[in-house]
């Protein structure tokens, strides 16, 4: 498949195209030199997790493609046979800009130069702040976000050799940009006409601009967008179990099972339709955010083919006799613990699960409730662990903001240093 345009009506009979979101992040680059230290890539956030609790998968480590480097063109050759042999249909990648800078950009710049990167593509402008999140200081940024006026023309200019490219994912023949945080933009509704309008000014004609429904966004109309993507993990609300496992360390973070996620997603209704549907492999970003954690428990390959089968099932029936696409998070999005790469614990069994959902569906009986935890059971309480967690916590917590008062204001950190090295 060279190309994925819903305007070809030959493939209405065929279940929803799977597009995989590619994160680009596993490459060096001088502002993650800066940041995070000398030869920082993703990896480096993946190798250093360690399990939280007994039975806890982590880390995720891979196999078939090692510890890549996407400047490798030879790399993103062997991922797109391997995406296709498992009945991928495209990937979706990330796309960083901020007001004219580009960042993570030589191996999208090298897919769109190489021929031989024959996999259809669209882009996800991930237009959020850079903080540093990874370490609790998210008041601390990295880079930002402008929106200078100048910002909607330069950034559309931006995309047209991506538009332009005979690859590039279109639906009734526009080509499909989504954007991560709507929100955001001062004017989305502003920002999407100049964006149409230049479009159709150098030839590119309409475009189909999506919305991702993510930080409690769950309306794309509000925007004038034409249409909206799930984003999970985002938007659920499902129970928090935390405090039912025995971790190793006090955890200030999130658990909850996979079925409760995906049972949300699959139910969920929204004021205006035009969703498009995704579903994600598993989720764990211990290894970026360590105590404070997002853990989705037994993210199986079985339960996984279970939530892409029937969300493929779902698309068809809701848009009967149209062309659709449902979205995976992700392809590689190893420090999230979100990958249909193949890693030592599961090999090739996601992949094997995303073909079996897209050609046969699913013959399996719902979710399968398979425990993470180690042998099923779990210690029992006692006071004193109690006591000891929740003294550990509160101190925790209480040092973290102290640490970040102290750097959002230079002054009183420089004083109490001066106060320190006077008494000594």
């Amino acid at each position: 498949m060279k190309n994925i345009d819903v305007s070809n009506k030959e493939c209405s009979k065929y279940p929803p195209g799977l597009i995989a979101f590619y994160l680009t992040q596993f490459h060096p680059v001088p502002e993650n030199d800066t940041w995070w230290g000398k030869g920082f890539t993703e990896w480096t956030n993946v190798t250093k997790a360690a399990p939280l609790f007994d039975g806890h998968y982590q880390p995720h480590l891979p196999t078939d493609f090692g510890f890549y480097d996407l400047r490798v063109r030879a790399t993103r050759h062997d991922q797109i046979r391997t995406a296709k042999q498992y009945g991928i249909d495209g990937f979706c990648y990330h796309y960083y800009w901020f007001s004219g800078t580009r960042l993570l950009n030589q191996p999208l710049d090298d897919m769109l130069a190489d021929p031989e990167s024959d996999m259809p593509f669209c882009l996800c402008w991930a237009n959020e702040n850079w903080t540093r999140r990874w370490d609790a200081a998210e008041h601390e940024i990295l880079i930002a976000q402008q929106y200078t006026p100048e910002d909607d023309l330069n950034f559309i200019k931006s995309l047209i050799p991506f538009f332009s490219d005979p690859r590039y994912i279109r639906l009734n023949g526009a080509p499909f940009l989504i954007v991560y945080r709507p929100q955001h933009i001062p004017s989305a509704k502003k920002s999407a006409q100049i964006w149409r309008d230049y479009c159709r000014t150098v030839g590119i004609g309409e475009i189909h601009v999506c919305a991702a429904l993510t930080h409690g966004n769950m309306d794309y109309k509000q925007f004038e967008f034409d249409s909206g993507v799930e984003f999970p993990p985002h938007n659920i609300q499902c129970k928090n179990i935390a405090e039912s496992i025995p971790f190793h360390d006090p955890f200030r973070g999130y658990v909850t099972n996979y079925q409760s996620v995906a049972e949300i997603y699959l139910e969920r209704k929204y004021r205006h339709t035009n969703v498009f549907r995704s579903v994600f492999p598993s989720w764990d970003n211990t290894p970026r955010t360590g105590n404070r954690a997002f853990v989705v428990l037994n993210a199986t390959p079985e339960n996984y083919q279970h939530w892409l089968a029937e969300s493929i099932r779902k698309t068809m029936k809701e848009f009967p006799g149209q062309e659709r696409l449902v979205f995976i998070n992700a392809w590689n999005e190893w420090a999230e613990g979100c990958h249909l790469e193949p890693d030592r614990k599961f090999q090739r069994q996601f992949l094997e699960a995303t073909l079996l959902a897209k050609n046969a569906g699913s013959d399996l009986m719902g979710f399968s409730k398979t425990s993470e935890l180690m042998n099923g059971d779990m210690p029992r309480r006692t006071l004193f662990r109690d006591l000891y967690s929740l003294f550990a916590y509160h101190t925790m917590r209480f040092v973290g903001q102290i640490i970040g008062l102290l750097k959002r204001f230079p002054r009183i950190r420089k004083i109490i240093r001066w106060i320190i090295h006077y008494r000594a």
